[in-house]
């Protein structure tokens, strides 16, 4: 289709103290906790395989464009995170969330990967915002509210929204 920019739009949990709810993210790290899922285009029949270098697994010029586009739009937000992908799509649980944040996850989702690296290997620029529409298992005060992180949800994405609008504005062609 031609697209040589992606932007992905997560919900996720927070993790870190000051990843609340509301809380709009621009991460700069990964761990992938997922199984099972395609990681790769690459089925080895070529003879060699593909190595991707993710030390960044988000594209930089994209991610800075975007930190630039919230800047510009007056979008309060996070600039950097380490962002945790679980299998899904079940939520965690409290344990495994205490094991994330010793890990250094800051928020978790279930999307991301394996996205980052398909588009890596693609020649695709990938960065995404996330939107915390919860505290991570074991850490709020109230039970897990499928209305509050709707509501939450519905709010964010207008301000997403208007990120994007930022954004476009802002890229070449």
């Amino acid at each position: 289709m031609g697209a040589r920019r992606l932007v992905g739009i997560n919900a996720v949990g927070g993790i870190g103290p000051q990843m609340q709810p509301g809380r709009l993210v621009i991460p700069d790290q990964i761990i992938d906790y997922t199984w099972g899922r395609a990681h790769t285009f690459d089925d080895g029949r070529s003879g060699s395989l593909l190595h991707i270098d993710f030390t960044e697994p988000y594209d930089r010029e994209l991610r800075l464009s975007l930190l630039e586009a919230a800047a510009r739009a007056g979008v309060e937000h996070e600039p950097a995170a380490v962002h945790g992908v679980v299998q899904g799509p079940r939520l965690e649980t409290a344990a495994e969330i205490r094991r994330m944040a010793a890990d250094g996850c800051d928020i978790v989702g279930m999307t991301g990967m394996p996205e980052a690296a398909l588009a890596r290997e693609l020649g695709i620029a990938y960065a995404c915002v996330c939107m915390v529409v919860n505290p991570a298992a074991g850490l709020g005060d109230l039970p897990l509210s499928q209305a509050m992180m709707r509501e939450i949800l519905q709010r964010e994405i207008r301000v997403v929204s208007s990120l994007l609008e930022t954004l476009l504005a802002l890229l070449p062609e």
